[in-house]
């Protein structure tokens, strides 16, 4: 998944929490009126937007050009972009319980008091270790190798590696090595960095660090917690439905010995390091007689001569055929687009807005693939989306939610369909599948989009554990696997050693990255799409539709971005959807027919795990 960087973002997710859970004012504490309010908003508000801007050029320089001197000066940024938002946290909880403030100052305040994803104690020097265990954890990820075959080889290699390669032996070799050697050294850091984030949360008056983050969605942690319990129990069935189904065909491949047809899969046979997303592998699913669609995105892009600026170019005209500008010139000067030859970078994707107004950037390792190609939608999603809100000041310079932030470049990846390569040349129109191929179709599509669920909600649910100590750092790696067993029914390819730390070799865990805005994004997308497709007036198969060209939808859905994080998530939905209610009923009519051929394909297997 992507790493969204705008300025608000490197804060992460703002949102609003109920000012009844501000802490109560010491009965002796000076009397505060509402001027003094909105005066200390104007003035947070102003430092903050120049901090971070600070933060952002920092951090670019160093995950573009890894060296210590570079993680010294990200540290040193992130340390007073945290030191300035803990002070503006605790001042916002003095004035939050003030009755009479205007709807921007209360909104402002409370949105103050969750800025914070990593939270400092107010202990002199807390702030600069909390910045540099990130930047160091984000340094060991960025320097990561594994093996194949006994040699070295980087992550990005290893992430495309893991998509082709069919040889059990080498897929494992893969999976440990690179678990082991990025995970592992970073465990003594993210112990150190629960306790202190911990301890700057409930300065802030959290119970932990994983009750601000569940307070980042206009409602109280307990009710986040209740609304993603709801969408995966509607979604969960689809789900279970495509383990059997992928199980019973990896079994058929690789026989007993390597995947038994019955219990959990195999983590390193699923096409993806992290088995978060399965399409790598559907040549090994795909149904019998109308698997074949007929054509690969990443060999069109070969043969249509594409290099990596030409996909990226490619990314950039489906927003401009809705009715959006081109990108500025210097996102093509200044975006990394393919990876540096000469010095270690983070080559996970990521979208960026330096500047708060159009220094608009990606940066990627980009490989011409079919994957890159829908990636790029994915972060020039973000990239518009913080174009179109950035007249908005600064602590509304954000998504509705965190997951309307990654559900908007993957509403326009939904839109690759094969009328879309179509239209913009990749795809000759006698190679389009015929409806025989819709099962197919959906397959595909379901390995990625369906797969994804569990693990986009596990993650935060285990790190939700660990920050409320109800898993201690002896049994990290421990409940790691138990929950991943739980959720998404997959193994370890082998046993892990004691001191493993699995969870480290995920992107998001070190470089402290919220993740449950990706299984709200996986849902709200559907919703998005399904919108934009009756808005442009679609009629056939919903897995078909393409709002490619069509200025209308586009002009909607940028009033909608234009809202930034001005107004509740629900206002910003009903905006565009006309609903209030995040749901994944979209995803289950998108999946209809797939489900009903599932289950019969499946019939007389034994589901679950």
């Amino acid at each position: 998944m992507s790493k969204l960087v705008s300025l608000a973002a490197l804060a992460a997710g703002l949102a609003v929490v109920p000012l009844a859970v501000a802490p109560a004012r010491a009965a002796d504490a000076p009397a505060v009126t509402t001027t003094e309010a909105d005066a200390f908003v104007a003035r947070a508000e102003a430092a903050y937007g120049k901090a971070i801007v600070e933060q952002a050029q920092a951090d670019w320089v160093y995950q573009t050009y890894i060296t210590p001197d570079t993680e010294a000066l990200t540290a040193r940024a992130g340390a007073a972009v945290t030191g300035l938002m803990v002070s503006n946290a605790a001042t916002a909880a003095k004035f939050a319980p003030l009755p009479g403030l205007s709807y921007d100052t209360a909104r402002k305040l409370a949105r103050m008091r969750t800025a914070i994803v990593l939270p400092a104690p107010s202990t002199p020097g807390a702030a600069e270790e909390v910045a540099t265990l990130q930047a160091r954890m984000q340094g060991v990820y960025g320097k990561g190798h594994g093996t194949l075959r006994g040699q070295a080889i980087n992550g990005s290699d290893i992430e495309e590696a893991m998509g082709t390669n069919r040889n059990p032996a080498e897929l494992k070799e893969m999976w440990l090595t690179w678990h082991d050697s990025v995970g592992k050294p970073v465990k003594a850091d993210y112990v150190r960095m629960v306790e202190l984030a911990n301890a700057g949360a409930r300065e802030l008056g959290y119970a932990d660090t994983g009750a601000l983050w569940r307070s980042n969605y206009d409602m109280t942690p307990e009710q986040f917690t209740a609304l993603t319990d709801k969408l995966w129990a509607e979604v969960r069935p689809l789900y279970e439905q495509l383990h059997c189904f992928t199980r019973m065909k990896l079994n058929a491949r690789y026989g007993d010995a390597v995947q038994a047809r019955t219990g959990p899969i195999r983590a390193d046979l699923l096409g993806n390091m992290w088995a978060q997303e399965w399409g790598n592998i559907y040549d090994l699913v795909a149904p019998q007689g109308a698997g074949d669609l007929g054509f690969d995105v990443g060999d069109l892009l070969q043969a249509k001569g594409y290099d990596q600026v030409r996909m990226v170019k490619a990314g950039e005209g489906f927003y401009t055929s809705i009715g959006l500008p081109p990108l500025p010139a210097t996102f093509w000067e200044r975006s990394q687009i393919t990876k540096p030859r000469d010095r270690e970078v983070v080559c996970h994707a990521s979208a960026w807005d330096l500047d708060n107004k159009d220094d608009l950037r990606i940066k990627m390792c980009t490989k011409i693939n079919g994957d890159d190609f829908v990636t790029i939608h994915h972060e020039l999603g973000h990239n518009y989306y913080q174009r179109a809100y950035n007249k908005q000041p600064a602590l509304y310079l954000d998504g509705a939610n965190d997951g309307f932030h990654e559900a908007i470049g993957d509403t326009m990846a939904l839109s690759i369909t094969p009328e879309y390569l179509v239209q913009i040349g990749l795809l000759d129109r006698a190679q389009v599948p015929s409806a025989d191929k819709d099962i197919g179709l959906l397959l595909k599509q379901a390995m990625d989009k369906v797969a994804f669920l569990p693990f986009g909600l596990l993650i935060d649910r285990w790190r939700w554990q660990v920050f409320s100590g109800q898993v201690k750092p002896a049994d990290y790696n421990t409940a790691w696997t138990a929950m991943r067993r739980t959720y998404q029914g997959i193994v370890p390819p082998g046993e892990r050693a004691a001191d493993a730390f699995d969870p480290g070799a995920k992107y998001h865990v070190p470089a402290v990255v919220p993740y449950t805005r990706y299984f709200l994004a996986r849902l709200l997308q559907f919703q998005f799409y399904e919108a934009a497709c009756k808005q442009a007036g679609w009629t056939g198969p919903l897995h078909r539709c393409s709002f490619y060209g069509n200025k209308a939808v586009g002009e909607k859905m940028n009033a909608m971005l234009a809202m930034g994080a001005s107004k509740p998530w629900p206002d910003a939905l009903e905006a565009f959807t006309g609903t209030r209610e995040m749901s994944g009923k979209a995803m289950l009519r998108y999946f209809a027919p797939l489900s009903q051929w599932l289950k019969t394909q499946t019939r007389g297997e034994t589901c679950g795990w």
